[in-house]
């Protein structure tokens, strides 16, 4: 038997609005790329001192934020600038004031930097918590000899590296 047209139109109809959808997977990929970009740039936030494992910092109550800035890490028998190492800590004399090495370092690097700010450049220096206070003292004299004044003690605050 002949179905009318306006049968075969209602079930044209009926089979269109009763199939299975689909998934739109390009508003999905839209979703997901925005909300990397939320992650990305909202993570920058997060600011955490690179700490070596042979560095054990003192613990402190120092509620500052952590700032990237010139790093002088003493590691085992070295004095390290950014991870470069520039004296080693048996050359380094008992009547010395200052680090021979270190000063050569920062030196260079204050050139590079061009005009010193009233203050002085910053710079934090990360020691064991067993480091020799006249070894510390000789770091941080030979740091603001070469101008960089504003010197920072890296510390561990609640498992996290800090400048205290």
């Amino acid at each position: 038997m002949k179905t009318s047209r306006r049968a075969r139109r209602m079930q044209r109809h009926y089979g269109r609005m009763h199939r299975a959808g689909g998934l739109n997977l390009v508003s999905l990929m839209d979703i997901f790329t925005i909300l990397v970009f939320f992650l990305m740039v909202n993570s920058s936030d997060v600011k955490v001192m690179q700490n070596s494992s042979d560095v054990a910092l003192p613990q402190s109550t120092a509620k500052q934020v952590a700032e990237e800035t010139l790093t002088v890490q003493v590691s085992g028998q070295s004095i390290l600038v950014q991870g470069r190492e520039v004296a080693r800590l048996d050359s380094i004399g008992a009547n010395d004031v200052t680090v021979a090495g270190l000063a050569e370092e920062l030196d260079w690097r204050r050139e590079r930097r061009g005009e010193v700010p009233a203050n002085g450049f910053e710079v934090t220096i990360m020691a064991s918590r067993d480091t020799d206070y006249r070894l510390l003292r000789k770091i941080m004299q030979t740091c603001v000899d070469q101008q960089y004044r504003q010197v920072k003690l890296a510390v561990e605050s609640a498992g996290e590296a800090r400048n205290g």
